[in-house]
């Protein structure tokens, strides 16, 4: 192995999500449109006697180390299905640059870099199915984020149909600061049998197209996250306003709000008009991953 590996672990946006069935087993089914950013936590490995964790970075103190933690779970899942492809130990660093319980996927991604650093460092390769279905027991979100690139999820979100193409966007992401848990929100969801995502436009490929097809869809998650924490409410208006906006929205169960933009410069704008407006807030803009 290399002295150290690295991954990074992008932020998860749900341009869209439809809760389309309430299970027996106290689930739902859902349908989103999922892109991921280019701003991510960082996670870096090297070689150990055994596996360790520390975390940094501007919201490394909301997390603990302890074995429940989804990065170490991750490891010692890889561990348990692939022991002889598993390095002895790793010693980690993970550099937590995204908000927690935030409602853009970070424990998940992060979850998702350790199996991409651990298949990395196996020496055989893996099928990305095997991977996926290790993937889905440590998570929802888990999956999607392994792939890190448009597609749609489908049922807890473990069916994962990846976009052909998809057009060059550009987002602003705000999160107030306030923890949103996601099981607070479904309890408050009135409607559990919505229609699904209408189809998407083929080929998908200009911003327009996007648009339009957008405007037919919404985040169910959002009226109730919106009870619980009224500051949604009020970030989703004032993106909503800024020049160039295509849309504004929360993504998963909040409280993060992402408006979305075709110009590099506009989404910037957004950004800075955001810091202005509410400096104490996280705010970050950045092009979205391509296919």
């Amino acid at each position: 192995m290399d002295d150290f590996a690295t991954q990074a672990a992008p932020a998860k946006i749900n341009l869209a999500l439809h809760v389309t069935h309430r299970r027996e087993d106290g689930y739902h089914d859902l349908e989103s449109l999922v892109v991921f950013a280019d701003i991510s936590d960082e996670l870096e490995a090297r070689p150990a006697e055994a596996d360790s964790l520390v975390i940094d970075g501007p919201f490394g103190g909301r997390l603990g180390t302890e074995r429940n933690n989804l990065v170490l779970r991750a490891v010692a899942a890889f561990r348990a299905r692939w022991p002889h492809l598993a390095p002895p130990g790793l010693a980690m660093r993970l550099t937590k640059n995204l908000p927690v319980a935030a409602g853009i996927g970070g424990g998940s991604a992060d979850a998702a870099a350790a199996l991409r650093i651990m298949a990395g460092l196996a020496p055989q390769k893996l099928l990305l199915g095997e991977l996926a279905d290790l993937a889905a027991g440590l998570g929802a979100d888990v999956p999607a984020c392994l792939l890190s690139r448009p597609l749609v999820a489908r049922g807890v979100g473990e069916i994962l149909s990846p976009l052909a193409e998809f057009p060059r966007l550009y987002v602003t992401l705000v999160n107030p600061g306030i923890a949103v848990a996601t099981a607070d929100v479904f309890r408050r969801l009135r409607a559990h049998d919505n229609y699904p995502l209408p189809a998407l436009p083929d080929p998908l490929t200009r911003p327009a197209q996007l648009g339009l097809w957008l405007a037919e869809t919404r985040n169910d998650l959002e009226p109730p996250a919106i009870k619980l924490v009224p500051e949604i409410g009020t970030l989703i208006g004032e993106m909503a306003a800024s020049p160039g906006c295509m849309l504004a929205r929360m993504s998963g169960s909040g409280a993060t709000i992402f408006g979305l933009f075709g110009s590099e410069g506009q989404a910037h704008e957004a950004a800075r008009e955001m810091r202005g407006l509410h400096p104490e807030y996280w705010v970050g803009s950045a092009p979205l991953l391509g296919v």
